[in-house]
């Protein structure tokens, strides 16, 4: 038996309310997404990591050049994945 949806005793009206209704609701995710607010995949730029780390340049070069933390290149740009900067430190002991 197949899945199906028969529409009954709807109105023009309501039926469109209720496509409105779902397409709000995939746009309101969509928009999430894209502004980063779901970010452990979010590039952060040089800048942005020393911030989140709290650090300087200087120390992020040379943790980046030891392989401590990964960077991403486009072009001359260097960019860092958050959710890899998180999985990089380590819990003191």
């Amino acid at each position: 038996m197949q899945n199906s949806i028969i529409l009954q005793n709807l109105t023009q009206e309501q039926l469109e309310q209720i496509i409105d209704s779902k397409l709000s609701e995939q746009f309101a995710r969509l928009i999430k997404d894209l502004k980063g607010e779901n970010d452990s995949q979010k590039l952060m730029t040089r800048e942005q990591t020393c911030e989140f780390l709290s650090i300087n340049s200087s120390t992020l070069w040379h943790w980046t050049n030891k392989g401590k933390i990964k960077a991403y290149a486009f072009g001359a740009r260097r960019y860092y994945k958050k959710s890899e900067l998180i999985q990089a430190l380590s819990p003191c002991e």
